[in-house]
């Protein structure tokens, strides 16, 4: 075999992450509703960075903003704030997961319904949303997006139930995958988390005004109290008068998302009753348990690896410093984007700070590896500042399977884990020596004595490709026929 140093690629400094899914806000009954999911929305920038939006209802009708960009370029004035008025609001961050990222995608996506209107939102993906798309456009429906929160939308209206939270609840159970959905109506707040609760939702109140939320971080912003955990299946209403909790599907054990701990959620929150900051740096903890190597300094690649490096650090008794530092105002260069000008892409977003390197034997930590493209470049980077060695250990186990819920993971075949051994990764990346966190050694770091097989305690396909719901749309007997499409050009 040709080693594996001989398949670099072109260096897209965009291009080799676990790109988030979304975020979700929802607040009933307070008088800043607009501004204070503003706020939430901020929180929750990490997980899509896009394109943002937000509903609100004022008792008379609904008002939307839906823009392309940061939640900052657009909702941060007080002449957009005072358009959406009303005591409700939703708000959506987006990836595009699902769907390109054109204005008719983002969400909250809304329809006028026989009872009146709605708005909804998601985190997530439904892995059947092709399938179920394709029957609706043969029964006559008509697609304004592209994004498969529409097919909630759709079903909705074509539900016969009376009220709106069973037609609701009609559509979601016809949905397969991973989802934390919000909708609101005009009297309602309504919240869904999917059967297994594979994408978070939380519950929180602010002076009694109900909020859901993707993470507890969006409520700590706007200084309201963290209630609960919507729970796996669980529907929750919330209304002027209370609120009202059922499970459509029955009660199942909960299979959460172990990437929320790994990288998605910010590390101030709560995710599942863990912080996620503890759960990454004893990952760290582990992690330097066992792959322990003898060296001069720990050194986190920013900003993801930090708290696995302080648990690297702690654990093994070798002093954590700052031998990387990030530019956190990088986007897209615009230069033109030649092959030399490429090759200088990590320089934007991350410098060697050398006098913590110059000398020494340095233990890089980060939290995962997914197309090795950037590690190569700074694991290079590392050694141009003088790094007598270089050895890189990432804080959970080999990424070798694709995500169909929700995040945007490269093909199988470009995954280094998936082509490569420990051996040629190690080769590619330049390292001296590489290793990964064990999948027991990630769930030691989130209280458990490790993976039960039988029946896992987190949804862990990226690494073991037991993924826990169907994946219809992926199915051998699946045709879907390329229609031609609206393409937005300006």
């Amino acid at each position: 075999m040709t080693g594996a140093t001989d398949f670099h690629e072109p260096f897209d400094i965009n291009d080799d992450t676990l790109r988030e899914e979304c975020g979700v806000f929802g607040i009933l009954g307070h008088e800043d509703a607009s501004a204070l999911t503003a706020l939430g929305l901020h929180a929750l920038q990490h997980r899509g960075q896009e394109a943002a939006g937000i509903v609100t209802f004022d008792n008379e009708q609904f008002r939307a903003e839906r823009h392309l960009g940061l939640v900052g370029d657009h909702f941060s004035d007080a002449e957009t704030i005072g358009r959406l008025t009303g005591r409700a609001a939703i708000g959506h961050v987006r990836y595009s997961t699902t769907g390109e990222t054109i204005l008719r995608n983002v969400q909250p996506l809304f329809a006028e319904l026989e009872g009146g209107g709605i708005a909804i939102c998601h985190n997530g993906n439904f892995t059947n949303a092709l399938t179920l798309r394709q029957q609706l456009i043969r029964d006559g429906a008509i697609c304004q997006s592209t994004s498969d929160s529409e097919v909630v939308l759709q079903l909705v209206a074509r539900s016969r139930e009376q009220k709106i939270v069973d037609r609701f609840v009609e559509a979601i159970t016809q949905m397969e995958g991973a989802y934390a959905l919000v909708a609101l109506t005009s009297k309602k707040l309504i919240g869904a988390r999917d059967p297994l609760g594979i994408r978070p939702l939380v519950l929180g109140d602010l002076n009694g005004a109900p909020i859901l939320a993707s993470e507890t971080c969006a409520l700590d912003i706007i200084g309201a109290k963290f209630i609960r955990d919507v729970e796996n299946g669980e529907v929750i209403v919330c209304t002027s008068t209370g609120i009202q909790s059922f499970f459509p599907f029955g009660k199942c054990p909960a299979r959460p998302d172990i990437f929320e701990y790994v990288y998605f959620s910010r590390p101030d929150s709560i995710v599942g009753g863990r912080s996620v900051y503890d759960v990454r740096r004893d990952m760290g903890r582990e992690l330097a348990r066992e792959s322990h190597v003898d060296a001069d300094v720990i050194v986190p690649v920013p900003d993801s690896g930090v708290p696995a490096a302080i648990g690297y650090s702690q654990e093994s008794g070798i002093p954590f410093e700052l031998g990387i530092i990030r530019n956190h105002y990088v986007g897209r260069t615009f230069i033109e984007p030649t092959q030399q000008i490429r090759a200088l892409g990590v320089k934007m977003k991350h410098s060697a700070n050398r006098s913590q390197i110059e000398g020494k034997r340095v233990v890089l930590v980060d939290d995962s590896l997914v197309r090795g493209t950037t590690s190569v470049k700074i694991v290079q980077m590392i050694r141009d500042a003088g790094a007598k060695e270089v050895h890189f250990r990432l804080a959970s186990p080999p990424i070798k399977h694709s995500d169909y819920y929700g995040i945007d993971t490269p093909v199988r075949e470009k995954l280094l884990a998936a082509k490569y051994g420990l051996d040629e990764m190690c080769n590619y990346i330049g390292a001296d020596s590489l290793a990964f966190l064990s999948v027991d050694g990630i769930y030691r770091a989130a209280g458990y004595d490790g993976r039960d097989n039988e029946n896992p305690q987190f949804t862990d396909h990226c690494f073991t490709g037991d993924y826990p719901t169907p994946l219809t749309d992926l199915s051998e007997d699946q045709d879907f026929v390329s229609a031609p499409r609206l393409v937005e050009v300006g």
